[in-house]
């Protein structure tokens, strides 16, 4: 069965009080995302991979612990990540929920060092890629960065939050400042409740 573009869980113009415009998310969602999805599709048809779970084809394709590129992984990574990232944004920011804020203080020692530290991860990032913070295989939290499309499921992690500083994420609202877009994502953008309910 063929993969398709899931809707945004909010309308387009949702974020633009927030920093995200409409034309953002046109572009990235509607154009952006769709690629991924349209080359995914004709690029697993009529091999093992068509059938399979998303998360089975990111897994299967990343080999050897080293960065897969080949057009299936790349494409099958970025709509799983795409997929996570809208979830992760809404209108309303909102308060941290506790258990979520009590795990990133036992980890980062404040919800603040985690946000520099995100932050850092992000804007460091050279090139195109994504800052996470994930929760590690033996429970602790972490904040990490990948390259390109890769993500944390290539490492057995579970992603938390995820931003994506690709520049079409951010160049139409932000031009090249990187890490404003991060601060204003941290601090108007995320959906903690998502978050939460990952942990």
């Amino acid at each position: 069965m063929a993969f398709t573009l899931p809707d945004l869980p909010y309308a387009h113009d949702a974020l633009a009080g927030a920093g995200m415009s409409k034309e953002t998310l046109e572009y990235h969602h509607d154009i952006h995302h769709k690629a991924y999805v349209d080359n995914l599709n004709k690029l697993i048809d009529g091999t093992e991979w068509a059938g399979k779970s998303l998360e089975d084809i990111v897994t299967g394709t990343f080999k050897d612990g080293a960065v897969a590129q080949n057009g299936i992984f790349n494409n099958a990574s970025q709509h799983w990540n795409h997929s996570q990232f809208w979830e992760m944004m809404g209108p309303k920011s909102g308060a941290i929920p506790g258990a979520l804020e009590k795990a990133i203080t036992e980890s980062f020692g404040s919800v603040d060092k985690f946000k520099e530290e995100f932050s850092a991860a992000g804007a460091g990032q050279f090139g195109s890629g994504w800052a996470w913070l994930v929760k590690d295989k033996d429970g602790s939290l972490k904040v990490t960065k990948t390259e390109n499309g890769v993500n944390p499921l290539c490492y057995g992690q579970t992603a938390l939050l995820g931003c994506d500083v690709w520049e079409h994420s951010y160049y139409i609202d932000f031009r090249n400042k990187r890490p404003a877009y991060l601060t204003n994502f941290l601090e108007k953008l995320v959906n903690w409740e998502n978050v939460a309910s990952r942990l």
